[in-house]
C-alpha cells in the first residue's frame, strides 16, 4: 500500500511540474479566442501589458500576445485613404510613406483629392507598396438643401457650410472607392484607415490601434464633438463613420441643429450607435492658418513639429517654440477640455506662435525635426520641373488599379509651369475648407 501510495505521489509530482510549462499556452489561447470572439472584447493590447501573473517564466512570455495580434493586423485586409489638398504635401508625404504605406505593406492605398496646384507632388506616392485607386477631380460647389442649413453651422469652418460639405464629399469619396475596388475585386475589407494627406506622422502607427467593434480616433481637439482628423474601424464601423455627407439627412430628421464639423461626427456616431475609442496617435495637421496666440478658452493652439508628443492630430508648424514648460502648462488650464485641448503630458507639447505667417527660415527647423532624408525630398520636390513631374506620375499610373484624374501633363503645368514652386496656400475653391 505504502509503494502504491508513493508512485501515486510521484506521479501526481510529475503531472503538475509537466503541466506548468503549458499553463503559459493554454492562458494566451483563452485570450485570443475572448478578444476575437467576444462581441464586445474583454481587455485591450495595453490591458494586456498591465497583467502580472504568478507562472513560471518560459520561453513564450505574455508580451508576445501583443506581437502575434499585431503580425494578424498586418496580414489582414487593410484599406489606407488618404483625403485633402495636397499643399505642404512635400512635407508630409514621406512621414505617411514610411509610418503608414511601409508599415502596413499589404495594405492598398487610395488618394481622393481635388485637383490644385500642389497636385504634381503626389507623385512622391509612386513608390507606395500598392496603390488600388487614385481620384483627383476639379472641385465644384455643391448644392446646399434645407436639411443641411438646419443641421450644420457656418461659424467654425473658414469657408462657412460650403466647406463643411467639401470636407464631407472628399471623406464620403473614400468610401465609394473603396467599395468599388472591393465590387470588382470580389471582396471585404476587414479594416478601413482615414487620414489626412497635410498630416504629419512622427512615428509609426501601432498595430493595437486596430480595435476590432469599436472606431478609433484621435485624443483631444474634440470641438464640442469627436476629433475627425483620423479614423479606424472594422468594415460596418467604417461605413458609417465615413459617410459624412449622406448621413445629414439622418441627423435632421432625429432633431439635430447648428453643429460644426466634429459634433456632426459625434451626432452620426452616436446615433448609429457605434462604440467609439480616443487613442494617443503620433501625427499632428500642418497648418498655414494664424491662430491668436497665446490661446483663449476657445482658442487653438498650435504645436511645434519638435514636440515629443503624440499630438494626436493637433494643429502644427515647424518654428521655434515660443511657449514650453510653465508656459504649456499655463496654456493647457485656459483652454476649453471639450474644445482644442490635448492629452498633453508634461513636457509633450511646445507651442508656436501661430498669430503671423510661417516664419522665416522654417526649413531648418523642419530638416532638424524631419531629419535629412525628408530634407533631401523637400528640396527636391521644391526643384522638381514639368517633364521629370510627368516621368514620375506615368510610372505610377502604371501600378495603380483604377487612376480617374485629369491629364498628367495639366496636374504638372498647373504646379510646375511658373518661375519657382511655392508652397503653402492654395488657390482653389476647397483651400482653406478643413
Amino acid at each position: 500500500m505504502r509503494k502504491l501510495m508513493r508512485n501515486s505521489d510521484h506521479y501526481n509530482r510529475a503531472h503538475r511540474i509537466l503541466m506548468l510549462p503549458t499553463a503559459p499556452f493554454l492562458l494566451l489561447l483563452f485570450f485570443l479566442v475572448a478578444y476575437y470572439y467576444s462581441p464586445a472584447p474583454l481587455f485591450t493590447i495595453s490591458s494586456l501589458k498591465s497583467l502580472r501573473l504568478s507562472l513560471p517564466v518560459t520561453s513564450t512570455p505574455l508580451r508576445s500576445v501583443s506581437s502575434f495580434l499585431a503580425a494578424d493586423v498586418r496580414a489582414s485586409k487593410i484599406a489606407i485613404c488618404l483625403v485633402g489638398g495636397a499643399r505642404r504635401f512635400e512635407l508630409t508625404g514621406p512621414s505617411i510613406m514610411k509610418n503608414l504605406l511601409m508599415e502596413y505593406p499589404n495594405a492598398d492605398l487610395f488618394l481622393h483629392s481635388p485637383l490644385d496646384k500642389d497636385s504634381f507632388k503626389f507623385f512622391l506616392l509612386k513608390d507606395a507598396p500598392r496603390i488600388a485607386a487614385v481620384r483627383i477631380f476639379e472641385p465644384g460647389l455643391i448644392s446646399e438643401n434645407e436639411s443641411q442649413l438646419r443641421v450644420l453651422r457656418f461659424r467654425d469652418s473658414p469657408n462657412g457650410i460650403q466647406g463643411l460639405l467639401q470636407y464631407f464629399n472628399l471623406v464620403e469619396g473614400c468610401l465609394s472607392l473603396i467599395h468599388a475596388h472591393e465590387t470588382s475585386h470580389n471582396f471585404t475589407y476587414q479594416w478601413i484607415v482615414r487620414t489626412r494627406v497635410d498630416g504629419y506622422w512622427s512615428g509609426p502607427l501601432d498595430p493595437t490601434t486596430f480595435q476590432p467593434n469599436s472606431y478609433v480616433i484621435p485624443h483631444g481637439s474634440r470641438f464640442g464633438g469627436f476629433n475627425d482628423r483620423f479614423g479606424i474601424g472594422d468594415r460596418p464601423s467604417s461605413k458609417v463613420a465615413l459617410s459624412r455627407l449622406s448621413l445629414l439627412s439622418s441627423l435632421d430628421a432625429a432633431g439635430y441643429r447648428s453643429l460644426n464639423s466634429e459634433s456632426a461626427f459625434k451626432a452620426q456616431l452616436d446615433t448609429s450607435k457605434i462604440e467609439t475609442r480616443e487613442a494617443p496617435l503620433p501625427f499632428c495637421v500642418l497648418s498655414d492658418r494664424r491662430y491668436e496666440f497665446p490661446p483663449g478658452r476657445y482658442g487653438v493652439p498650435v504645436a511645434s513639429m519638435g514636440s515629443k508628443g503624440p499630438l494626436s492630430g493637433a494643429k502644427c508648424r515647424p518654428c521655434a517654440a515660443a511657449c514650453v514648460g510653465k508656459c504649456v502648462e499655463e496654456v493647457e488650464k485656459v483652454v476649453d477640455r471639450g474644445w482644442s485641448w490635448g492629452e498633453w503630458k508634461k513636457g509633450s507639447m511646445e507651442l508656436c506662435d501661430a498669430s503671423s505667417e510661417w516664419e522665416r527660415g522654417w526649413e531648418k527647423y523642419f530638416d532638424e525635426v524631419a531629419g535629412e532624408e525628408a530634407a533631401a525630398v523637400r528640396r527636391g520636390v521644391m526643384g522638381s520641373d514639368w517633364r521629370s513631374c510627368e516621368r514620375e506620375f506615368e510610372g505610377m499610373k502604371k501600378r495603380v488599379g483604377s487612376w480617374d484624374a485629369p491629364p498628367i501633363d495639366e496636374i504638372c503645368r498647373l504646379g510646375l509651369n511658373r518661375s519657382s514652386v511655392s508652397a503653402g496656400e492654395g488657390t482653389s475653391i476647397m483651400h482653406g475648407v478643413y
